[in-house]
């Protein structure tokens, strides 16, 4: 007899055996039991499916059952997928059914009356190989596809982390040049607010026009930054009284390109970076620092030169009189097309008044009704 193979005697392999012949059933229990494995009978292939679960390693079929036979029962059992090696128990002249066994994918044969306890156990060790090899592949698979559950789990953690970090980042960054614009401002009584209320009228325009909330928050950073080229260049000649000279005309204009190029090794900030490059353009193309016109311009860079445009009129300079609301958005109906985008300057020209009616000298229907003679 051959002896059982290391380590498959470490725990009893549970095997499952249908025939309706009660001696043949008690005899193949005895052997199987022998070798060391715990058996469970059944007469039929229904009362195999009724008690066939995960937990066997083999299981043993008669192919002649009355009522459900062999062949029907392992097409069952191939319908749960319970991946169990069938072997098929035949007797005399039987063997014609093997090509129609083997397609159904038995997994082997054993023949009775058992006569050869060797071969019988060769075939059952080998059968209960098969099933442990199926086993470890199903546990390698399920743990695989845990493993990479988990590590899509934390990859996910980390790039959340990763996106608040970013966001953290970008709001410490704008706080942090914010607060460098604002004190470089109040360092000036002239300029003191402007980049305040130039962020709210681009707010304001920006809703009233139904931009999407991306472009919203674009305009929203351009507008707080717009000027921040200023905070490296010497512009101290915009305090003085009266004309300025071309070299210090010069100077100012440089400050739209040195402002891009501040916030340029910002990446989250690409849109905004030609926003600010481009806000003293003009639609007409003779705007500074590049002369591009309105075909090239999107509309966050209209709006922004819109209210720029309004906030520097209607605040005070040391060289000249700010004008009232009424001035101001004359001068600009009277530069559209020119220098302003004349949609835009309608818009925020309904806009500004609904925001702040008690200061309009224009009403609704005037507004609504304002042309400019060619």
């Amino acid at each position: 007899m051959i002896g059982t193979e290391k380590g498959l005697e470490k725990e009893k392999s549970k095997i499952l055996v249908a025939d309706d012949d009660p001696m043949v059933r008690n005899t193949v229990s005895k052997i199987l039991e022998m070798f060391g494995h715990t058996v469970k009978t059944v007469d039929d292939g229904s009362e195999v499916l009724k008690v066939v679960d995960d937990s066997f390693e083999v299981i043993i079929l008669d192919i002649n059952m009355p009522g459900m036979d062999g062949f029907a029962t392992i097409e069952a059992l191939n319908d749960l997928n319970l991946q169990i090696p069938v072997l098929f128990l035949t007797g005399a002249g039987s063997m014609d059914y093997a090509v129609k066994a083997i397609n159904l994918g038995v997994y082997d044969f054993l023949t009775k009356p058992i006569e050869d306890l060797d071969i019988f156990n060769v075939k059952i060790r080998r059968a209960i190989e098969k099933r442990m090899y199926v086993i470890k592949e199903r546990k390698y698979r399920e743990s695989l596809e845990d493993d990479v559950q988990q590590k899509a789990e934390m990859l996910e953690k980390q790039n959340r982390l990763l996106l608040q970090y970013s966001e953290n980042l970008e709001k410490a960054t704008v706080q942090m040049m914010s607060s460098m614009q604002n004190a470089m401002e109040e360092k000036d009584y002239y300029t003191a607010g402007h980049t305040m209320r130039v962020t709210e009228y681009a707010v304001l325009l920006g809703q009233a026009m139904d931009l999407v909330e991306k472009d919203q928050t674009i305009l929203r950073r351009a507008a707080q930054f717009h000027d921040i080229g200023k905070l490296v260049i010497d512009l101290s000649c915009i305090q003085k009284p009266g004309k300025l000279t071309a070299e210090e005309w010069d100077l100012i204009k440089k400050h739209p390109s040195v402002g891009a190029n501040i916030v340029k090794p910002l990446k989250f900030m690409e849109r905004e970076q030609f926003i600010i490059r481009h806000h003293h353009e003009r639609v007409d193309g003779k705007g500074y620092p590049y002369g591009i016109n309105g075909e090239e311009l999107d509309q966050l860079t209209k709006i922004l030169t819109v209210v720029d445009s309004y906030d520097a009129m209607t605040s005070k300079r040391n060289y000249r009189t700010n004008l009232n609301m009424e001035e101001a958005l004359n001068e600009l109906y009277d530069c559209a097309d020119a220098q302003f985008d004349r949609p835009t300057v309608e818009v925020f020209a309904k806009t500004i008044v609904d925001f702040n009616p008690t200061n309009s000298i224009f009403s609704k229907e005037y507004l609504e009704n304002y042309t400019i003679s060619e």
